[in-house]
């Protein structure tokens, strides 16, 4: 409600005084109630507060960098896995300035050859299978009707480790998320094992290779079967015939699965 004006006040005076002289003294209190000014309450911010905006701590914080797994699950091709495997330390050894050997071959093979690690002369040109075991296993696969173009190879290990030591089992572990993430984008029908490693690592067993080779073993929406390293072959004469008769039966289950070509 708005103040009184003086000339009204005025004329109420004048009334009262009026009104005294007619009916006799009276007492009245005049006056004028000061507008009283209003503190915001203590739960209520001020105009300044009001105005200012919202905090952006969560859209200015930082994103959480991704784990390795969220990184693999974001490759959809054998490049961009690549691309990561060459950022990764993870993958490396304890040997310093080795070069990275991520695997070669067809992308849409329906047959992969998994072996254990780089040697020299892997690491040197970086791929897989260029030495002297390189050779044989060319001619294994030539012997069951299949290139070398035809089919992809890779490692457990995709960095040479010290000595041609064999990979620890740390090495293992920090490696196999990359292959079988590797393996899930070839998609092969087919995985040949050669080795020992190959197998214990991709079957989480440890067994001796005589007593995992001459069988099939679901993996992956493949069927896997392990054999001896062509390395091996070339130390040991005695393991040619089971080799033989085990890559003869990776080409039997090949056709049966339809493999191409």
């Amino acid at each position: 409600m708005s103040e009184h004006k003086p000339d009204l006040l005025d004329d109420i005076i004048q009334f009262l005084e009026n009104e005294q002289e007619m009916y006799g003294p009276f007492s009245v209190n005049v006056g004028v109630k000061s507008k009283q000014t209003l503190s915001p309450p203590d739960d209520q911010p001020d105009a300044e507060e009001k105005n200012e905006p919202a905090s952006q701590t969560n859209s200015e914080s930082e994103t959480e960098p991704l784990t390795i797994d969220q990184k693999l699950e974001h490759c959809r091709s054998l490049d961009e896995l690549k691309n990561l495997c060459e950022e990764s330390d993870q993958l490396k050894t304890d040997l310093e300035g080795t070069n990275l050997v991520f695997g070669v071959g067809n992308p849409n093979a329906d047959l992969m050859i998994v072996g254990e690690a780089p040697g020299f002369n892997e690491d040197k040109q970086g791929e897989p299978f260029v030495g002297a075991a390189g050779q044989l296993l060319n001619k294994i696969l030539a012997a069951i009707n299949f290139k070398r173009e035809d089919v992809y190879i890779a490692n457990i290990l995709k960095h040479r480790p010290p000595d041609n030591r064999n990979p620890t089992d740390e090495e293992r572990g920090r490696s196999l998320p990359f292959l079988l993430k590797q393996i899930d984008l070839i998609s092969p029908k087919v995985i040949l094992c050669v080795g020992k490693i190959s197998g214990t690592t991709l079957l989480d067993r440890d067994e001796a290779l005589k007593n995992m080779r001459g069988q099939f073993y679901p993996f992956r929406g493949a069927e896997l079967t392990v054999t001896y390293h062509p390395a091996a072959l070339l130390r040991n004469q005695q393991w040619k015939r089971p080799t033989w008769e085990d890559v003869q039966a990776v080409r039997k289950k090949y056709d049966e699965l339809g493999g191409k070509p």
